[in-house]
């Protein structure tokens, strides 16, 4: 059993836009919107090279997911490692995530080495209205 409940995975299945907070090696706090695929209770978000998100988590690998409504207001707070990859099998197999859930990515394809995934891997979630 993982760190999420039921109740805030299918929460979570249900988006697909989150903020992304990350924060450099000396704590200075980075927060942007990005589109996420959940891989059973991992969290899935590709990026580029150079943004100061990926700088970030080369530092300080640490990561917080927000995932919101504002009406009703409700929330699922994530919190966790953060893992790069960027070449390998498991690359290729997250790859396949983000294909199946984004037609974007499926219209505009890449393959390994041109742009690093990021996976969040939930180690505390907090939720409040679902």
């Amino acid at each position: 059993m993982g760190v999420l409940t039921k109740k805030q995975l299918r929460f979570l299945e249900s988006h697909e836009l989150c903020r992304l907070a990350t924060a450099s090696k000396l704590a200075v706090p980075h927060v942007v919107p990005v589109i996420y695929a959940m891989d059973r209770q991992s969290i899935v978000i590709a990026s580029d090279y150079k943004t100061r998100k990926l700088r970030d988590l080369n530092e300080n690998p640490v990561a917080a997911v927000l995932v919101d409504d504002f009406k009703p207001n409700r929330a699922v707070l994530v919190e966790g490692a953060c893992k790069v990859q960027e070449r390998g099998s498991e690359y290729l197999r997250l790859l396949k995530v983000l294909f199946d859930r984004f037609e974007y990515y499926r219209k505009n394809p890449w393959d390994e080495g041109e742009a690093p995934i990021l996976v969040v891997e939930p180690a505390k979630a907090v939720s409040w209205g679902i």
